[in-house]
């Protein structure tokens, strides 16, 4: 929970002057300036590489937005989520929620809870079995998806939508890419995962699994056997520890630890484990090697390291016998500043792990076998603004296992005459190959970042492929890139939609039943800041947390459950109802009270929707500007007339 902030009124106290003319143009008490509705994106949707309606579906959790006909709110919430992001139990847990940084409720007193209730949205899909919208209409046209991470699989996904076969082809017998063999089961339950993957395969997807390009089949190959090839290979190989000694036996990668785990083959690790990082790659490392402990009487070929490079596997039985490890991370940036999550360090460290920021690894201490003793490391400065180390803060850390979790590679076998020199595959902004018009790449293979990035950019993937595939022009992208409400489709679905357009010129719309009437979508442009919200009519209410198991250090040992607990539904639709609807009217009836004309009026209930609400008679509006002062949400802005 945030401080409370000291005042939540528009106008404070000492204010003495107008704002600039050209917005005011009083004469006494009106100007020519009446309001018009603006919808607009919300900084959550804003701040969300998936692009999700996050404010779309968080009004029909809280009722504002209703279902159609007798749908549950919960599938409809569900199919408003789906429309951007498949995977909304996965990324309600794992998701470091961009989305709640950008949250204008932050200038309130906490944002709202928006991973929280996207979980409870996923996982009441997932009991109640809700499919994906089936495939209207099959297009002939076939694309060929490289890997089955979520980039892939959210490509596929969105491609089936506009009728096109899907093939995936996975070098792995499971899907899943990096979501399945990079995090821990106790943070992506294995049965979540495959509830979310099983949907997407019911809509038609075809899979070739042990199959590796390069291997198995070349690109040329499948460039011929398909209309289009989307790359989704992720970045699946770890970086190694860039400093002398990194290269000793039992200095392994992050990624090489969690795949060793997660395959089922890692069943404990070292007495003294020393993991390298600061981001959530490493956090799971620790997390895991607590969690795993150790054997205190273990053979060489038990050894982690060889585990992880794949020479044996650990006999689970032995596993019965651990004890705890003793883990500590160490981090080059201070420890305000790590890029992990806040939430994973909070529960890393309460689960026994030791962090320690502001330290650079400066050789590995190896003994007379040449494997790792310890790390010497020195102590930074960043008071500079830039990392300097600090002469004489040498020393030395005992470990019998180094685990650098320091970045992510990708494997470009294969795809060797795409490498940009530095691992990767460079795109365009419709994620198209340069060079290569029927080839499209998404996720970690053009540059490591959140699973949800990927999943943003597999959606513009698609949805370059679909204009290509249909010989249309790839037109320039929109400026606020992501998956906006449409009135025009709202009305559609509950039987409003406007009349038949003869276009033709005519003067005088505003009572034709072909226009919408009113109402400027200026979603595709702008984001909607927090100073153009009437934040006084927000109450402080704290936020609804999901509730924690217990976790301690004694706890966690030989322990995989689920850290967190998912809201109830009546604590999901608390904290849905905390949600300001930044950009939209969520008809709280402010313009309609305030206005001393009467000039605002809401439209008859036969007519009404999301977007439609209210409405002005231009011929009592004064131009006073109240109805825009007391909007919550900004939706209101004095610009007719301009």
């Amino acid at each position: 929970m945030t401080d409370k902030l000291l005042t939540k009124r528009r106008f404070k106290d000492g204010d003495n002057s107008h704002r600039p003319w050209q917005e005011e143009i009083f004469t006494a008490d009106a100007s020519h300036k009446c309001p018009t509705y603006v919808h607009r994106t919300p900084p959550c949707q804003g701040s969300c590489p998936s692009g999700e309606d996050i404010r779309g579906w968080l009004n029909i959790a809280r009722g504002i937005e209703k279902a159609p006909g007798d749908m549950a709110w919960q599938e409809y919430a569900f199919s408003r989520v789906t429309d951007a992001n498949p995977f909304p139990a996965i990324m309600g847990r794992v998701c470091p929620a961009p989305c709640e940084d950008g949250c204008n409720r932050n200038e309130v007193e906490d944002h709202v809870g928006i991973n929280a209730v996207e979980q409870f949205i996923g996982d009441y899909a997932l009991e109640h079995k809700l499919g994906l919208p089936a495939v209207v209409a099959e297009s002939g046209k076939k694309v060929a998806i490289v890997g089955s991470g979520v980039a892939g699989l959210a490509c596929a996904y969105h491609l089936r939508r506009k009728g096109h076969a899907c093939t995936v082809i996975e070098a792995h017998e499971e899907l899943g890419g990096m979501m399945r063999y990079g995090i821990p089961g106790y943070r992506v339950p294995r049965e979540v995962l495959d509830g979310e993957i099983g949907r997407i395969l019911d809509l038609g997807v075809e899979v070739r699994n042990n199959t590796k390009v390069g291997v198995d089949v070349t690109l040329e190959e499948l460039q011929s056997e398909f209309d289009a090839v989307f790359i989704g290979l992720g970045a699946q190989s770890g970086s190694a520890l860039p400093v002398p000694g990194g290269d000793a036996p039992n200095c392994i990668t992050g990624v090489g630890f969690l795949q060793a785990f997660n395959d089922g083959r890692l069943q404990h690790t070292s007495a003294r484990v020393l993991v390298v990082g600061g981001g959530d790659t490493s956090m799971d490392v620790a997390a895991v090697a607590r969690r795993l402990g150790h054997i205190k009487n273990k053979r060489k070929n038990d050894r982690p390291e060889n585990i992880v490079l794949g020479h044996t596997a650990h006999d689970a039985a032995t596993a019965a016998h651990r004890q705890g490890a003793d883990v500590t991370l160490i981090s080059w940036e201070a420890l305000d500043d790590m890029p992990a999550t806040k939430m994973e360090v909070l529960h890393t460290s309460r689960e026994g792990v030791k962090i320690m920021g502001s330290l650079l690894p400066v050789n590995v201490i190896l003994d007379d076998e040449g494997r790792a003793t310890g790390i010497r490391v020195i102590d930074v400065d960043w008071s500079s603004g830039k990392s300097e180390k600090i002469a004489g803060t040498e020393r030395d850390i005992e470990c019998d296992l180094i685990v650098a979790a320091i970045g992510q590679a990708g494997d470009l076998s294969g795809f060797e005459s795409l490498d940009n020199g530095r691992g990767l595959i460079d795109a365009d902004g419709f994620y198209r190959v340069k060079g290569h018009p029927d080839l499209f790449v998404g996720g970690d293979i053009t540059k490591p970042h959140l699973l949800t990035t990927a999943i943003g950019q597999a959606s513009i993937a698609a949805a370059g492929i679909n204009l290509f595939l249909s010989d249309a022009d790839m037109k320039k992208r929109p400026k606020v890139d992501v998956h906006h409400f449409s009135l025009l489709e709202k009305l559609q679905e509950t039987d409003h939609a406007p009349g038949a357009y003869e276009h033709k010129q005519v003067r005088g719309t505003d009572g034709a039943d072909f226009a919408i009437h009113n109402y400027e979508d200026r979603s595709g442009v702008e984001v909607v800041p927090s100073d153009e919200l009437f934040l006084g009519h927000f109450k402080y209410e704290d936020r609804n947390i999901r509730a924690e198991h217990d976790i301690t250090p004694d706890s966690v040992l030989g322990s995989f459950g689920e850290r967190i607990q998912g809201l109830s539904e009546e604590q999901a639709k608390k904290e849905a109802d905390r949600c300001m609807s930044c950009g939209m009217c969520f008809e709280c009836d402010n313009c309609v009270i305030f206005c001393p004309q009467d000039a605002i009026f809401r439209v008859k209930k036969t007519e009404s929707t999301m977007g439609r609400y209210v409405d002005t008679d231009y011929t009592k509006c004064i131009g006073c500007h109240i109805c825009e002062d007391v909007c919550p949400s900004g939706y209101i802005r004095m610009g007719l007339g301009e």
